[in-house]
């Protein structure tokens, strides 16, 4: 426990890159700070700071201080979770899913994980993935259903769910017409979709598939609500892109021919002291997801190795 608070006392110091103001803001005098200090340099056999009429971290200090962030929020939150385990508390998961995730999804998901893990409780918030990915980080969230693509460092991805789109356009569009259509046909039309906001990677990976097949969408309006969706459908504004077809007799859901879109979503959680429920959750959320007859599960995204960066597979 002593190696802990010599860290904590690090870090102030570090925050605070003036030893008397991290003494006052530790509640201690200055020389045993500056003598824990000095024994935790013994300890390491490295110099942390360097101490002239500036106190700045060395290169070790910088070291020390990104790895004792972890290290104490990995300890913080395993008391936290130890501790409500003993006293028979460790009862709720803290879960984002995106705002258009179908009503009856969202109720089998939770249905099915009452049933595989009956003593916890899902806390449920409805949030972009970008909210998402924010609070995973923070650690304000336990898990979270991301779109996919999305900057997975310091997560760990569950099983990954990949679903075709088709298209939804007005019944009396002259598209309505044919059986399946391409993304060249849809030229001249607008799209409606998500603001770029709520999930960038998923965006930009949907419009770069649009201009390599050929439509460029006229314009683009933004809608969160399913419902806004299809009014802006149904005005005129453009074509929306979604998995399945909509119970509404104003407009049609046609397939495109190849599946070149697609949507990938995937539970994440925290890499490091996740919560023990977690993995639960997404293997539960694959299971609801998949069961749709038209998705299926591909391996998650491959983390570039260092020296992928330097080595030319040409």
């Amino acid at each position: 426990m002593d190696h802990l608070r010599s860290l904590r006392y690090f870090l102030v110091v570090a925050d605070e890159l003036h030893f008397g103001r991290a003494a006052e803001r530790l509640g201690i005098a200055q020389p045993p700070l500056s003598q824990r200090v000095k024994r935790l340099e013994a300890e390491l056999g490295a110099k942390l700071f360097e101490r002239g009429r500036r106190v700045t971290l060395t290169e070790a200090g910088e070291v020390l201080r990104a790895e004792a962030r972890e290290l104490l929020s990995r300890w913080d939150r395993m008391t936290a979770l130890v501790a409500k385990a003993e006293r028979g508390e460790l009862d709720s998961l803290r879960a984002g899913v995106p705002p258009d995730l179908p009503g009856r999804v969202l109720a089998a998901i939770l249905t099915e994980f009452a049933d595989a893990c009956p003593a916890v409780r899902l806390d449920l918030h409805e949030l972009t993935t970008a909210e998402q990915a924010r609070l995973l980080a923070d650690r304000e969230l336990d898990a979270g259903l991301l779109q996919l693509p999305v900057d997975v460092v310091g997560l760990e991805l569950g099983p990954v769910v990949d679903t075709p789109l088709g298209v939804v356009l007005p019944r009396d569009s002259p598209l309505a017409r044919r059986a399946e259509l391409t993304l060249a046909d849809l030229a001249g039309e607008g799209l409606v979709h998500a603001p770029r906001a709520a999930a960038p990677g998923s965006y930009d990976a949907l419009l770069r598939t649009c201009w390599d097949h050929g439509f460029r969408p006229a314009a683009i309006r933004h809608a969160r609500n399913p419902e806004f969706v299809l009014g802006l459908v149904l005005a005129g504004h453009g074509v929306a892109f979604e998995p399945r077809a909509r119970k509404e007799p104003r407009v049609v859901w046609r397939p495109l021919r190849g599946d070149p879109l697609r949507a990938r979503m995937a539970f994440a959680r925290p890499s490091t002291g996740p919560h023990p429920q977690a993995a639960e959750l997404a293997a539960v959320a694959a299971g609801v997801l998949q069961g749709d007859g038209v998705s299926s599960l591909v391996p998650p995204p491959q983390r570039p190795r260092p020296w992928d960066v330097f080595y030319d597979r040409s």
